[in-house]
């Protein structure tokens, strides 16, 4: 009980300090910071760039968006829970750490759920896309959005991966995700979770055997340094989230919400073009670099995490039903 006092004491001391250094105003300019842990490169970054820079114009200056990639404010879960104190205004995540905080967030993580592309944005932009941003206000993380993050695949930095028999023994990267965590076991690896700035140098020292990711993510990271087997097995398409402390949002005013969420819409539009040119771009950077990309058959994999998907429960189950009757 002590520490738990002591703790409570500290945040009833650090969180307004936090707060009020979002800034609210500067000289009469509505600020909002918005932290995390890609690099500046990355189409994400430069989508949610695109996206500040229209808050200011439709703005007209009076509203700025203050961008810190690379995870300078902390890393994705420590970003999630500043979001929840208020002691930060925004913040992109993949939806899989969301996880933890959202439940309902876990069927986007699940392997194989969406039947192709444009299957994925019909969900997303439709009532169960804005079912679940919504869902997780009462958490402290209001959704705006979903950006595109491709479909992850495994790399590994010795043995290449045909089968998911291939995987066992290895350990893999996963990001702080219970389903992740439970598909990586369901093809026979040893799951990983290791924060992504620590990744390079857990590859690096054989702290793990590989990891799992979109061709972006795989470019940018210089990940491909080390690892020279792409396998394109495409288990799983969890999307990117941007997301806002409702905090935040409930000091705007309803012109300046109105301006973020139409800001924010147009760079959804934005990064879905930057995310193909890049992905196309991405993958003959580490083909050109040694890579050796192979093209699985995906119906092993599939069939290894049929009883993943089964066991999951009945509100987890009765999303995916919905999600497969999108046409």
């Amino acid at each position: 009980m002590k520490k738990i006092a002591i703790i409570c004491l500290l945040l009833a001391c650090i969180v307004p300090v936090l707060f009020f250094g979002c800034g609210k105003k500067e000289g009469g300019v509505t600020v909002l910071k918005l932290a995390h842990g890609l690099n500046t490169d990355h189409p994400v970054h430069k989508a949610m760039e695109f996206m500040a820079q229209r808050v200011a114009e439709k703005s007209q200056g009076k509203m700025r968006v203050d961008i810190y990639p690379g995870e300078q404010l902390g890393n994705e879960k420590e970003c999630l829970e500043n979001l929840q104190l208020g002691a930060l205004a925004m913040t992109k995540t993949s939806s899989s750490p969301l996880e933890a905080f959202v439940d309902e967030m876990k069927v986007l993580g699940l392997p194989y759920l969406f039947r192709d592309a444009d299957h994925y944005w019909k969900v997303l932009k439709g009532d169960i896309g804005k079912e679940l941003l919504a869902v997780g206000e009462s958490k402290g993380l209001k959704g705006l959005c979903f950006y595109d993050a491709g479909a992850r695949s495994f790399y590994t930095v010795n043995k290449p991966i045909k089968t998911p028999s291939d995987l066992a023994g290895l350990k893999i990267r996963v990001q702080q995700s219970p389903i992740a965590i439970d598909m990586v076991k369901s093809m026979g690896a040893s799951p990983t979770p290791i924060p992504w700035g620590e990744l390079y140098t857990s590859l690096q020292q054989g702290v793990v055997d590989g990891a799992e990711n979109n061709p972006p993510s795989l470019y940018t990271s210089k990940h491909y340094e080390i690892c020279k087997y792409y396998t394109l097995d495409q288990h799983t398409m969890p999307p990117d989230v941007l997301l806002i402390s409702p905090i935040r949002w409930n000091k705007l005013t309803d012109q300046e919400k109105q301006i973020l969420q139409e800001a924010v819409d147009e760079s959804v539009d934005q990064e879905r073009k930057l995310w193909a040119e890049f992905e196309k771009k991405s993958m003959d950077e580490v083909q050109q670099a040694g890579v050796e990309v192979i093209i699985p058959d995906k119906a092993p994999f599939r069939e290894a995490v049929k009883p993943m998907l089964e066991a999951q429960p009945d509100n987890i189950k009765a999303l995916i039903q919905r999600i497969s009757e999108v046409q």
